[in-house]
This record gives C-alpha cells, structure tokens and sequence, in this order.
C-alpha cells in the first residue's frame, strides 16, 4: 500500500469493504472523531498535561479537567485553588487575551493550549510573599 496515491489510499478501505460485502454497495459515512487528545501547559509547570475529551466539549470543560488531572497526577508547583473558575484558558503563553469559557473546542482550532491564573491570583500571591 505504500505505492499508493493519497486518494487512492482514502478510498483503499472503500474498496475492501465492498469486496467484504459481497461487491455491492457499502454503506460508507465518514467517521467522526469521538475523543482528541489535548495538551494543555499549566502556568508554572515544565511540562504539558494530557487530556483526552471530546471535541464538543466547551473551552470551561477543558480547564476543568485539565486541573483535575494535573491535582490527581500530583504535579508541582501545587495549585493553590482547584477551582476552575479560577483560571483562564489562552493559546499560548504569549498571548494576551483568554478564550471565552462557552466556546466549543471544535471551534478553536488548536489540541494545544495554556492554562493561566486569572490576574487576582498574581496580587494575592504577591501580597502574601516574602521575596
């Protein structure tokens, strides 16, 4: 199969299917993702956590489970507050505005993101501390 042409590739298991069926018609429907793998950089942290959700799942959804896993695989540094009204999910870490937590994750585009502290979490740690 490594010869093939990518469209004769797609079709490949089309063709297999109808000479499994007896040669008519197979019903074919284009299949449709149940599950995607995110990553998502929590602030502070080295490495990314993996999140696997479906792609209907909204942009507050995400985050929550995102901190979930994060608090369950006991990564450092530890969050302060495990609540996900707390945090904001952005692109990158460069970028400056936040996603709207109601946004559908099929709309935004990206299976990676960064998870941040909304801007009261930055003046309470930095009242409270002794550097």
């Amino acid at each position: 199969m490594g010869s093939l042409s990518p469209p004769q590739r797609q079709n490949y298991g089309a063709e297999r299917q109808r000479k499994n069926n007896g040669g008519g018609v197979a019903d074919v429907r284009p299949r449709q993702l149940t599950k995607v793998l995110f990553n998502v950089s929590m602030q502070n942290s080295l490495w990314p956590v993996q999140v696997m959700m479906s792609p209907e799942n909204t942009a507050r959804e995400l985050v929550k489970a995102a901190i979930g896993v994060y608090a369950e695989e006991k990564r450092r540094p530890e969050l302060r507050c495990a609540d996900p009204g707390r945090y904001q999910l952005h692109y990158s870490q460069f970028s400056l505005e936040s996603l709207k937590p109601e946004v559908k994750l099929t709309d935004l585009g990206s299976r990676n993101f960064y998870i941040s502290a909304k801007n009261i979490e930055y003046r309470t740690f930095f009242e409270h501390s002794q550097y």
